[in-house]
């Protein structure tokens, strides 16, 4: 048995489903909001030469904008969970 200041039990880590379901949640989020945002660009741009859709560029737009919110969330629920952060006090 190992002596000594830092000697203790050590501890492996298995898998953990709610780290998986954060980095799932995380990429799919991601994927959406790289998804609205060029849907925004391309719909800006037929709506900039007059064919309309306004409409859609909001919607997109305003989707990309919740999509990374969500994101940036579950990066900090990640983070807490992996013990980088802490919640506070």
């Amino acid at each position: 048995m190992a002596r000594g200041k830092r000697a203790g039990q050590r501890r492996r880590q298995g898998f953990r489903p709610e780290i998986a379901l954060l980095a799932a949640g995380i990429t799919l989020t991601l994927v959406a909001w790289g998804y609205l945002v060029v849907a925004a660009i391309d719909v800006g741009a037929a709506a900039r030469s007059g064919e309309g859709g306004w409409g859609w560029l909001a919607l997109s737009a305003v989707g990309a904008v919740a999509c990374l919110f969500v994101t940036l969330m579950l990066v900090a629920r990640l983070l807490r969970a992996l013990g980088i952060t802490r919640p506070p006090e």
